[in-house]
């Protein structure tokens, strides 16, 4: 994180940084086509100090680290449940619904030139879907029926979490295809 300053190109910190793109999305700051100009020229073209800006940067990778210090295997299971859902759920919807639109934007303008990134969108489209679903699920069904049976460990419980159980790790299991397909398509997820 030191190696990031205001003389760092924006997209560069958002490679290193993920999360900073919703920093730059909040300040219209372009880190996308235009991220090929300094954190330092950014701001100043968006009347910003670029010392807060990435003051802002600094503190979420800060946040990102201390939230890789927990250890979920220490976790009581209604612990562990809402850690899920919070950490993974919730960031997970947050994340797809921000990304869509950059998915579809590239798609549209290069894809002409490039059919790969129609596909890609096609792709990531059909895998936010199936996430969206996935998640949904484990929430409003498979979850409660897990803690019910933990409290409650019954055959017939058992027998009413079994096919939950396996839907979800086939639904992981498509998943898993299509980032595969999407690792293809985009070279180990290399920039062109």
């Amino acid at each position: 994180m030191n190696t990031i300053s205001i003389d760092t190109y924006v997209a560069d910190i958002v490679t290193a940084v993920p999360k900073s793109a919703d920093i730059f999305r909040s300040y219209r700051i372009d880190y996308c086509c235009g991220g090929k100009t300094t954190l330092s020229e950014a701001t100043a073209s968006r009347g910003l100090k670029a010392e807060d800006v990435l003051s802002e940067i600094r503190t979420i990778e800060g946040e990102r680290a201390s939230q890789n210090s927990m250890d979920p295997a220490s976790f009581g299971e209604k612990t562990l449940v809402a850690y899920i859902q919070e950490r993974y759920h919730e960031y997970l919807r947050k994340e797809l619904k921000n990304l869509r639109p950059y998915v579809t934007r590239v798609a549209k303008v290069h894809g002409e030139k490039n059919p790969h990134l129609l596909e890609i969108r096609e792709t990531f489209v059909t895998l936010s879907e199936e996430l969206i679903d996935h998640t949904d699920d484990e929430d409003k069904n498979v979850f409660p029926l897990i803690l019910e049976f933990l409290t409650n460990p019954t055959k017939e419980l058992k027998e009413k979490v079994k096919p939950h159980i396996a839907e979800l790790e086939s639904e992981h299991d498509n998943a898993g295809k299509l980032l595969f397909r999407l690792r293809d398509l985009t070279n180990d997820f290399t920039p062109p």
